[in-house]
């Protein structure tokens, strides 16, 4: 683990093993990014970049803005490192006032889409910001409302291999009810495998959804589409939605449709189908009703590149994955190394309670209440084919 800009007494040591030197050349990490471009101050609070690294040379940079992931470097079938998530080369690059983009970040409170932005709580109607076709998308992300993607995290702990970043939300916070206290762990293993825990308490009941918003580009190159890759999604059905991308309630099979990925596919064969949920979202946008039942050791969903032989395989707690391939994405923003990331250049694996679970009381529960703790652990884990 490399932690720059957050103690002033590492930088007074490096400083005296420096000789007195005065060598400013970039420590740069193996994703090239200059972690000097992380040190910042917003609202107050400090930012810094943080880089877990493994036996197998796996390296995994990460800022507390957002408690965002900004590069993953993994070996390709030929033993090369690549980088293989979509991010920015400074931290004020994710601010809002520059790009309003998810890159990267852990959504909270919750992920994903709440219908109009209101529910029902024990009887008492809750109304939260609404920025995204009238309904509330991950915990309201308009500018004024933040959402915990915008917001820094305390670094509660860092090692080589391991990040805990903490997050308080008070009662109100968005609208949300209960002050909410979250702490989310990156731990970097070394099968290659990024762990990563969610947890949360509340003082009062409330609702939560934590997720992590990484788009993957298993290529390496993000000028190269994802569409060339090869996806399996261990789901037998969906939730389908409507033309604001609202889930109806509904829960139906995948069999004989463009949303079948339970035999691995090409993404792009039906990317461009005419099937109703196919264009309302614009490509794939869904939840996908995992057949996992909540078992960490069964896998939810595994994406291919064959180009770099890079795999990613998906593991989770969680009774759903939210598939998005990137379609909004339109060649008007420059990520790392003056990268364009145009349309279906990155795809999102979200693990996750469903879209607007708390107006869907047939759905798993995403209520927390006082003495209880939400738990969530994500895993992602890559690997190379031939």
């Amino acid at each position: 683990m490399k932690l720059v800009g957050y103690s002033a007494l590492i930088a007074a040591l490096a400083g005296l093993g420096a000789c007195g030197s005065q060598n400013d050349t970039a420590q740069l990490t193996k994703s090239g990014l200059d972690p000097k471009n992380f040190e910042s101050v917003i609202n107050g609070d400090s930012t810094s970049l943080v880089t877990l690294t493994n036996a197998s040379g796996m390296e995994v940079c990460i800022t507390n803005y957002g408690g965002r992931i900004v590069s993953v470097m993994v070996p390709d079938k030929n033993g090369d490192f690549q980088d293989v998530v979509l991010g920015f080369d400074s931290v004020s690059a994710y601010t809002p006032e520059i790009n309003k983009s998810d890159f990267g970040a852990a959504i909270g409170r919750y992920a994903n889409r709440i219908n109009q932005g209101r529910f029902i709580l024990d009887g008492d109607t809750i109304q939260l910001p609404q920025n995204n076709f009238g309904h509330c998308l991950h915990g309201g992300t308009d500018m004024g409302t933040l959402g915990w993607q915008y917001r820094v995290y305390k670094i509660e702990n860092a090692t080589d291999s391991t990040l805990t970043i903490s997050i308080d939300s008070p009662d109100g916070d968005n609208q949300f009810p209960g002050n909410v206290k979250a702490y989310v762990t990156y731990t970097l293993q070394n099968d290659n495998a990024l762990k990563i825990d969610y947890s949360a308490t509340a003082d009062k009941p409330t609702i939560i959804n934590m997720t992590n918003h990484s788009y993957f580009n298993l290529s390496g190159d993000p000028e190269l589409s994802v569409t060339d890759e090869m996806v399996w999604i261990n789901a037998s059905n969906f939730t389908p939605v409507d033309s604001t991308f609202m889930t109806t309630g509904e829960i139906i099979p995948v069999k004989d449709t463009p949303m079948d990925f339970s035999e691995e596919k090409l993404l792009g064969k039906d990317i461009e189908s005419e099937y109703i949920q196919v264009k309302y979202g614009n490509g794939f946008d869904h939840n996908f009703v995992l057949d996992t039942k909540g078992d960490l050791s069964n896998c939810a969903a595994r994406v291919t590149d064959p180009r770099s032989g890079i795999v990613l395989e998906v593991f989770t707690n969680e009774p759903g994955v939210q598939f998005y391939t990137g379609n909004f994405l339109d060649g008007t923003v420059t990520g790392k190394k003056s990268k364009i990331y145009n349309q279906r250049h990155g795809l999102c694996l979200e693990t996750q309670k469903y879209p607007d679970t708390p107006n869907k009381p047939q759905w798993p529960s995403a209520t927390l209440r006082p003495g209880e703790t939400y738990n969530s652990t994500c895993i992602y884990k890559f690997s190379t084919v031939k």
